[in-house]
């Protein structure tokens, strides 16, 4: 007793105690015996052990309650943190490429990605946009609005979506921003229509060519394509099959650049034209047609007109028509929905058919995100591809989602069903490690004993996918002769008999524990079982301290930490009061 309080005075050993040490052993605790062992209670007299149980009651309380502190913090057992403020997130900001004759903000007002983050609508004409883009700066746009001469808007900001409504190239009216689109795929941004389709739209001639595949694929029955011959300049053009032919020169929008030639003279004054412009032509048959029909597609919504001439004008979309909206059919809904296939997918799309007064239609021509809004609908049809544009933002932000690739902007994504021989893989690289089961589940935790013999069919891989387990070695009910449960319970039965037990605890790993991840319970099967060896009396005390909290860091729960407690308080006692 005298070398307890010796030791108790001495200050470097105070230091090394936990908070409160010092409170506990001035409270008396009788509700706890003395952890005394029997080889104590066989050298010492009964009057000793009695005088000694209230400090050992004292510091079996202390220690218990510090391991039970340690024990909880990484087992999650600690009190959660109070209510974190909310992550305000910054509004999304979006693009739409128009003219000004729509005010895109409005139908976009109140609309909320994910129900949750705010849209910023910025609206500019391609001639009012500059910007330059980076390889991991993303892009910045310049834009600099001119209303009637006076500069209105001007500002840089980065966007995060792109509405295109505008045509990028028309040779008619000397307008080419195709370098603008290619800054913006440069900078990886995400659009409707994609990027991609809308570059590869700079050319009608290099569209058709995507039709013919189309017609080759369903045959002339399901998709009646018109007869067209390319020219890429004036040279081959010595004349034509038969008259009357459509001229069309380079690539232009809305009627223009098109001619109908009736004869031979002037389809050679035609050509001269070609060769002043420098530029290819196309000729297809003419085609005295009825009415035109047009098939559009907006996200999952179909609309069919038919337009018909009342000023006699060869060109339906020129002079005066009398528009209405008829009955979408399969016919063209085949037609539409294979046209939206083209350049990876067009979520916004037109396709203009002609049909002829003998009763045949000709598909002559397909548009996409630029196409112009007819009938009654307009409102509608602008309202469809607002709720389109904020559908694709909204999967583009969820968890996982990612840029688009250019050859399939926005493939549905389709989780495949899982077949009972994969329901037992691992998850995918690259993705989180999903929590151990709770009851039944396969055990994380590698063994190091090979893996037993037999059938691939037998034998499944671990949550990890790294090593094949067999059925019975995952089983919970199942436990081999040398588990950590059965030598500690051989252990726990005899005090004297706890260093021994320490060997077979080390060679063995230790059962996953419930709430713990399989990379913590790989770490612990790797840490060794620190030696007791036996200490002189001015050390076994301070050490048994560090070396239980030592221990505590990598017992898998609270009632082994506990026992691991009890063997060394058992240890340094022992070593007290062995002389």
């Amino acid at each position: 007793m005298n070398f307890l309080r010796r030791r108790l005075s001495d200050s470097s050993f105070v230091a090394n105690l936990p908070n409160g040490y010092m409170t506990d052993l001035q409270r008396p605790d009788s509700s706890t015996s003395s952890p005394a062992s029997p080889a104590m209670e066989r050298r010492h007299p009964q009057p000793l052990a009695a005088s000694f149980s209230s400090p050992g009651s004292s510091l079996f309380s202390s220690f218990s309650s510090a391991m039970k502190q340690t024990s909880q913090a990484p087992s999650g057992l600690m009190e959660p943190p109070g209510p974190s403020t909310p992550v305000v997130q910054r509004p999304r900001i979006l693009l739409v490429i128009d003219d000004a004759h729509t005010d895109w903000a409005k139908y976009f007002h109140g609309k909320k990605v994910n129900g949750e983050i705010e849209i910023r609508v910025e609206q500019a004409e391609f001639s009012e946009l500059n910007l330059a883009a980076y390889v991991t700066g993303g892009c910045m746009v310049d834009m600099q609005v001119m209303r009637n001469g006076t500069k209105v808007v001007s500002r840089s900001f980065k966007p995060d979506f792109i509405l295109v409504r505008q045509h990028a190239y028309s040779m008619a009216l000397g307008e080419d921003y195709r370098s603008l689109v290619i800054g913006l795929q440069y900078g990886g941004l995400p659009a409707v229509n994609s990027l991609y389709s809308v570059y590869n739209f700079c050319s009608k001639p290099w569209v058709f060519s995507q039709l013919i595949k189309i017609f080759h694929s369903l045959g002339p029955e399901k998709f009646p394509l018109v007869e067209q011959t390319f020219f890429p300049n004036h040279k081959p053009m010595l004349t034509a099959p038969h008259f009357p032919v459509v001229v069309k020169l380079g690539h232009a929008h809305a009627g223009m650049g098109k001619i109908k030639v009736e004869n031979q003279h002037d389809y050679q004054d035609v050509t001269s034209m070609v060769a002043m412009a420098k530029t290819y032509a196309t000729t297809e048959a003419f085609i005295d047609s009825k009415y035109d029909i047009r098939i559009q597609k907006i996200g999952s919504n179909y609309k069919a007109y038919m337009r018909t001439s009342i000023s006699g004008n060869w060109k339906a979309n020129t002079g005066s028509a009398m528009l209405e909206q008829v009955a979408m059919t399969e016919r063209y809904r085949l037609w539409v929905d294979s046209c939206s296939e083209m350049f990876g997918g067009l979520d916004i799309c037109a396709v203009k058919a002609v049909h002829s007064k003998d009763g045949r239609d000709y598909i002559i021509e397909v548009m996409d995100s630029s196409m112009p809004l007819i009938g009654e609908h307009v409102e509608e049809d602008k309202q469809l591809m607002a709720d389109l544009v904020i559908s694709k933002m909204s999967q583009l932000l969820m968890p996982g989602g990612t840029v688009p690739s250019p050859l399939r902007p926005w493939a549905p994504q389709t989780k495949p069903a899982k077949s009972p021989g994969q329901a037992q893989l691992g998850p995918p690289l690259g993705q989180p490690q999903p929590r151990p089961p709770t009851q039944g589940g396969p055990r994380p935790a590698q063994s190091p004993q090979p893996p037993r013999s037999g059938s691939p069919s037998q034998q499944r891989l671990s949550p990890q996918g790294q090593q094949p387990l067999s059925p019975q070695s995952g089983s919970p009910q199942q436990r081999s002769p040398g588990s950590p449960q059965l030598s500690r319970a051989s252990g726990g039965s005899s005090p004297n008999q706890a260093p021994k037990s320490s060997a077979p605890l080390t060679s063995q790993p230790r059962p996953p524990v419930q709430g713990r991840s399989a990379s913590q319970q790989g770490e612990e099967a790797k840490k060794p079982a620190s030696p007791h060896p036996h200490l002189n009396k001015s050390q076994s005390l301070t050490n048994s301290l560090s070396t239980s909290d030592t221990s505590q860091r990598g017992t898998p729960s609270e009632d082994e930490a506990k026992a691991e407690t009890i063997r060394n308080l058992r240890k340094s006692f022992a070593s007290l009061f062995s002389d």
